[in-house]
């Protein structure tokens, strides 16, 4: 029995290739960036040329990008720094109530330390409307935080309305964007955005975990939120991990160009699509207009972790939400209105431009035996 990993939204394979660079600077180019010797100098050019990778994939400058432990650790110096940074501008955040979780408890900690927060709920799609994001930017918002693809239905965030918004309003706000699960996959750049702040990471573009860069633009003023020796600006301070860094950069240059993958994407999704509307009592909550690389969808009257557990029985490999939420259920799918049924039943199929017709088949044929199986029980 083959594999079929369809968990691409949660973690990706990394590729040999980002696995030999890292191997490659753990044993010959092991220097301290910041030392000064020889070994020293030859890891800080290595270090510099992976910022160069990073800054191209992201169309900004070296200089605006500060590697991170990840996608987590960016959003959370991206929200808390820059909210206070800009504390005595105004007070007020705007995000959405579908975030990820780095994010949203970031918010959390602000709303402890005084600020308000507007949490604008998506429609029954899982989309957030411009409008109503617009609707809460005032004169003392400092802040808004929106991801560019939700990553648990694939939808898809008006970015770029929001920094046209914020200029018209003439208000305070830095716009962030989590992109962590459009990296790679769409062609943006924070800069054709209107982003001020940008994060990704590095595991979903198969590269290693424990590694991601935020992307700060050019005169955008963060305060630190760990403090050392300098590092990264002074924003992430600590000995650069060469290794992951290295191999970010080299999965990063890897990528193909998000239009050729899109459409190859796109189809195993119609083919999933397809394949669902055939099987008896399956709802499919992400939004038509969403990046096609996630499809969630409730099977039946499975409960996700059953059905999880059936699937991965027979090498199929899935997710019954966002991989930080564990059990919990889905933050993301109680905001769309969703019944308590259909998000206790609901499942996370994502691909990777390494994804196949024959995955989508091995999954269709488990879930159909799964739902015989499982509702007669």
């Amino acid at each position: 029995m083959g594999e079929h990993y369809l968990d691409n939204a949660a973690t990706t394979p990394v590729l040999p290739e980002a696995a030999e660079k890292a191997r490659q600077l753990m044993v010959e180019g092991f220097g301290n960036p910041s030392s000064l010797h020889t070994r020293g100098f030859l890891a800080h050019k290595e270090l510099e040329r992976a910022r160069e990778v990073i800054a191209g994939k992201l169309g900004g400058e070296p200089s605006e990008i500060v590697f991170t432990g990840g996608g987590t650790e960016g959003n959370n110096l991206a929200v808390l720094g820059a909210a206070l940074a800009r504390k005595r501008l105004g007070d007020k955040i705007v995000t959405t109530a579908i975030e990820h979780d780095s994010v949203l408890k970031a918010m959390g900690e602000l709303e402890c330390q005084g600020f308000r927060v507007a949490y604008v709920k998506p429609d029954a799609r899982g989309c957030v409307p411009l409008e109503a994001l617009e609707g809460e930017i005032d004169e003392k918002t400092v802040l808004v935080s929106v991801m560019a693809v939700n990553n648990e239905t694939g939808a898809r965030l008006p970015i770029e309305g929001l920094s046209r918004a914020i200029k018209r309003k003439k208000v305070p706000a830095l716009l962030h964007t989590d992109a962590v699960q459009a990296f790679g996959k769409l062609a943006f750049s924070p800069k054709k955005w209107g982003a001020d702040l940008c994060t990704v990471s590095a595991h979903k573009i198969h590269g290693p975990k424990g590694v991601g860069a935020l992307y700060v633009k050019k005169g955008t003023h963060l305060l630190p939120r760990v403090f050392g020796g300098g590092q990264e600006r002074g924003l992430r301070p600590g000995t650069e991990s060469l290794p992951l860094i290295g191999a970010f950069a080299e999965a990063a240059q890897r990528l193909p160009k998000p239009a050729q993958a899109l459409e190859a994407v796109g189809a195993l999704r119609e083919r999933l699509l397809a394949g669902l509307r055939e099987l008896p009592g399956v709802a499919v909550h992400s939004p038509e207009e969403g990046l096609p690389y996630i499809v969630n969808f409730s099977a039946g009257r499975v409960r996700a972790e059953t059905m999880l557990h059936f699937l991965s029985q027979k090498g199929v490999y899935v997710s019954s939400g966002s991989a930080c939420g564990k059990a919990k259920p889905s933050h993301v799918l109680e905001a769309m209105g969703l019944e308590k049924e259909q998000i206790a039943s609901a499942l996370r199929v994502s691909f990777s431009r390494f994804s196949t017709e024959e995955d989508v088949m091995a999954l269709l044929e488990a879930l159909k035996e799964g739902l015989m199986t499982l509702q007669r029980e």
